[in-house]
């Protein structure tokens, strides 16, 4: 299918605007799949390696991400003139292909160095979807288009952590690494070859006024030091991404440790771990996702500030969820469907629906107050801190934690390192607080100056 540009008609998109948008979903949702599985994985590999904590949150974390957030900026670059349907197509199969390798692995450094291949291609695959996203879709319809895209990590928990959890309870953690390749190359088959390329700033240049419509932004190569220090020079956007610095910390440490928690404090198989993290804790995110996406639309219509209203509104009530959680008592469970669900489930079912209100409104409110030609780049960066901090350093440390506490609490230790890493939600509240106003201001203003764009032309 060739690129095609979106119909100037918000209420009317063409059908492989949405088709596009479900294939980013799948390749993000293998994103996240082949990114998280070794969650699941924990456990089995760190006994037949025989490493510590501290090994398996390296491995887990700063390794990938190290190299994930290194190529992220240089590969967004790229992207930001090139076509992003085939470049994200494959990225997806070289990190699934990588993904395979991980199966093959004969010990902890050269499951080390496939990890590394699959940081490598994910690298360049988030940014420019999300960029088509946006280009894709209205500013009055981003959010929702971007909580269908961000269901992408809730289906990657489901298959990363409840399927792979089965397949390496029947078959082996390597196997579980094999099978999700396979989805992986599917899908970046089908978004190469049936995907669209959207017009970089179409609706932007829609929006300008009669005759902008038709002159959508081309791409342009700007030199990386003046997009960094706009960025830098914008009080919403520093803000908003100090805000995902720590959120990413909590997150990406207790989508790694979780599973582990609920074998070591609660007494789970590797298979029911899985199975709630995966399918509970899982669909309690989609629907989380969802709910925030379409929310932040229909306030932001009222005002701007609730773009980023409704991630404050979700902290806050994840916040006390997460911790009664992490400190519900081990004993008291259900069983369902052959499954021991523990009673702390229902803590987690809470915290799991809120504490995603973050990610859909953020992206959305990213690409509100940031050029077309630039939002690439500026999504590489944002996800430069989001993964080096959250993904490199927050399963890392809590593995260091988690190890400095075995003395004091023996096997529990774990369950209170994850605690201590909720703190930096109250951090996240307060970044998000700062960031609202500015934010409207920005956005006023650039609607300000493509009214004014529009009555030149």
């Amino acid at each position: 299918m060739n690129s095609k540009s979106p119909a100037f008609t918000p209420d009317k998109l063409p059908l492989g605007t949405h088709w596009t948008l479900l294939l980013l979903l799948f390749v993000y949702t293998m994103s996240f799949t082949d990114r998280q599985i070794i969650g699941i994985l924990m456990q089995p590999i760190k006994t037949e390696f025989g490493v510590s904590d501290t090994a398996m949150g390296l491995l887990s974390g700063l390794a990938f991400a190290l190299f994930y957030s290194a190529l992220g900026v240089p590969m967004a670059r790229y992207a930001d003139h090139a076509n992003r349907r085939n470049f994200v197509a494959y990225c997806c199969a070289a990190w699934s292909a990588m993904t395979a390798l991980c199966g093959m692995a004969v010990g902890f450094w050269t499951l080390a160095l496939a990890r590394v291949g699959v940081a490598v291609g994910e690298a360049g695959g988030t940014p420019p979807s999300l960029s088509m996203v946006a280009d894709h879709y209205p500013p009055g319809k981003r959010g929702r288009a971007m909580s269908v895209y961000m269901l992408g990590p809730q289906l990657g928990i489901i298959f990363g952590l409840a399927l792979g959890g089965w397949i390496a309870h029947q078959y082996g953690w390597r196997q579980a690494f094999l099978w999700m390749a396979i989805p992986g190359i599917a899908a970046a088959l089908l978004l190469r070859f049936t995907g669209v390329e959207p017009r970089r700033g179409a609706w932007e240049a829609s929006a300008a006024g009669p005759g902008a419509g038709s002159a959508p932004a081309a791409p342009v190569r700007e030199p990386f030091g003046a997009v960094a220090r706009d960025l830098w020079q914008s009080k919403a956007f520093v803000r908003v991404t100090l805000a995902g610095l720590m959120l990413g910390f909590a997150g990406y440490g207790i989508g790694v440790w979780t599973p582990s928690f609920l074998v070591r404090s609660h007494g789970l198989s590797l298979k029911d771990a899985g199975a709630a993290m995966g399918l509970l804790g899982g669909l309690a995110a989609v629907v989380g996702t969802l709910i925030a996406g379409w929310l932040s639309d229909r306030l932001a219509r009222r005002d701007a500030r609730w773009r980023l209203g409704v991630p404050v509104l979700g902290c806050v009530i994840a916040l006390p969820a997460g911790l009664a959680f992490y400190a519900w008592p081990a004993g008291a469970s259900w069983s369902l469907a052959g499954l021991q669900v523990p009673h702390a489930i229902l803590a987690y079912l809470v915290f799991g629906i809120t504490t995603v209100w973050w990610m859909a409104p953020v992206y959305a409110a990213l690409s509100d107050i940031v050029p077309p030609q630039r939002r690439t780049t500026a999504m590489a960066i944002f996800n430069l801190g989001l993964t080096m901090i959250g993904g490199g350093l927050g399963p890392l440390l809590i593995g260091v934690v988690s190890d400095l506490l075995v003395p004091a609490f023996g096997q529990e230790a774990l369950r209170w390192a994850l605690a201590v890493a909720m703190a930096t939600y109250v951090v996240g509240i307060a970044a998000f607080v700062a960031a609202m106003r500015p934010y409207a201001q920005q956005v006023a203003g650039n609607g300000a100056t493509g009214r004014a764009q529009g009555a030149r032309a």
